[in-house]
C-alpha cells in the first residue's frame, strides 16, 4: 500500500513529466492505429475526396480532443481563466503559458498522425486522383471527359479491372505521392526549424517573466490537488461524525459485534480540529462558495506572524 502511495505522490508532483510520457503514448498510438487502419478509397469521383480528406484530418481531430482531455491542467486553466476576481487577481500570463503548455501537448499526436498520412500516401492519392490535369498523362488522351473522371477516380484502386493494365495509373499515382511525401517531409522540417528556434532562442527573452509564469502555474495546479485532498479528508471525517451520530442509538449492539469505535471523547480533539469548526451542510456550502468567489490573496505573511 506504501508503494502505491509513493507511485502516486511522484505521479502528482510530476504532473509535467507524465504529462509528456502521456502525449508521447498517444503520438505512438496514433502511429500504431494507421498502420493496423485497413485504408480502402471508394475509388469513386464524388465521394473520393471526402474520405481522403476525412481519414487524414478527423483522426487527429479526436486525439486532439484526446490530449485536452488527459491533460488535467486544461481544466486548470479553464477554472483559472473563468473564475471570478474575487481577492486574488488573476494574472493573464499565467494562463497563456498554461493554455500554450497545453496546446503544445495536445497536438503532438494530430501532428504524427498527419505526417504518417502524408509520407505514405493514400489519402491524399485517393482525394486528389480526381483533380489531376489529365492532359500530363498520355493514357487519358482519347477518353471523354466522363470517362477520364471515372479513370481518375479509380488510381488509387489497382486491383479494378479498368486500371490494372492501364500504364497512365502508375504515373498519377507516382505524381500525388511525390506531392505527398514531398509536403510530409516539409512540414515535418518546418515543425524541426520551429522547435530549434523556439529552443535556442528562449534566453533572449525576459526569463524572469517566464519563470514566474511557470512558477504560478504549477502553483495553481499544486493548490488545486491539495484543495481536494484537503476536501477528501474533510467530507471522510465529516461522514464519520454524520454516521457515528446516525447509529449512536444502536452503539451497545456495535460493541456486541466487535466493532472498534471510538469512546465517547476519544480522538474528538483530533477530528475536530480537522472540521475546523464545521458541523453542518449550509457551513460546508458556504465554504466552498467562499473558496470559488473570494480566494485568499498570496499572501502569508500573517500566518506565518501567527
Amino acid at each position: 500500500m506504501d508503494r502505491f502511495r509513493m507511485i502516486f505522490q511522484y505521479f502528482q508532483s510530476n504532473s509535467e513529466s507524465v504529462m509528456n510520457g502521456i502525449c508521447g503514448l498517444l503520438a505512438l498510438v496514433s502511429v500504431k492505429m494507421y498502420t493496423c487502419f485497413d485504408f480502402s478509397c471508394p475509388c469513386l469521383p464524388q465521394y473520393n475526396m471526402a474520405y481522403g480528406l476525412g481519414i487524414m484530418f478527423v483522426p487527429p481531430v479526436a486525439l486532439f480532443l484526446c490530449g485536452l482531455i488527459l491533460n488535467r491542467q486544461s481544466l486548470v486553466m479553464l477554472e483559472e481563466w473563468r473564475r471570478p476576481q474575487g481577492r486574488r487577481k488573476k494574472d493573464l500570463a499565467v494562463i497563456r503559458y498554461m493554455c500554450s503548455s497545453i496546446m503544445q501537448r495536445a497536438m503532438v499526436a494530430p501532428v504524427v498522425w498527419i505526417i504518417v498520412t502524408l509520407l505514405d500516401g493514400k489519402c491524399l492519392i485517393c482525394a486528389f486522383s480526381g483533380s489531376v490535369d489529365p492532359e500530363k498523362f498520355v493514357g487519358f488522351a482519347n477518353a471523354s471527359p466522363v470517362q477520364v473522371q471515372q479513370l481518375l477516380a479509380k488510381v488509387p484502386c489497382k486491383d479494378d479491372e479498368l486500371m490494372r493494365n492501364n500504364t497512365s495509373r502508375k504515373a498519377v499515382s507516382r505524381y500525388l505521392r511525390c506531392w505527398s511525401q514531398a509536403l510530409g517531409w516539409s512540414i515535418l522540417l518546418i515543425l524541426i526549424i520551429a522547435a530549434f528556434l523556439a529552443r535556442w532562442l528562449r534566453p533572449c527573452f525576459n526569463q524572469a517573466t517566464l519563470l514566474q509564469a511557470r512558477h504560478w502555474s504549477n502553483y495553481i495546479d499544486i493548490e488545486q490537488k491539495i484543495f481536494e485532498e484537503t476536501c477528501c479528508e474533510h467530507s471522510r471525517l465529516f461522514a464519520h461524525k454524520c454516521i457515528l451520530h446516525f447509529f449512536e442509538s444502536m452503539r451497545q449492539e456495535i460493541k456486541l459485534h466487535n466493532f472498534s469505535l471510538p469512546r465517547e471523547g476519544e480522538g474528538a480533539e483530533g477530528e475536530e480540529d480537522l472540521l475546523r469548526g464545521i458541523t453542518d451542510q449550509d457551513q460546508v456550502n458556504k465554504l466552498l462558495k467562499m473558496w470559488y468567489y473570494e480566494k485568499p490573496p498570496l499572501d502569508v505573511s500573517q500566518v506565518t506572524q501567527r
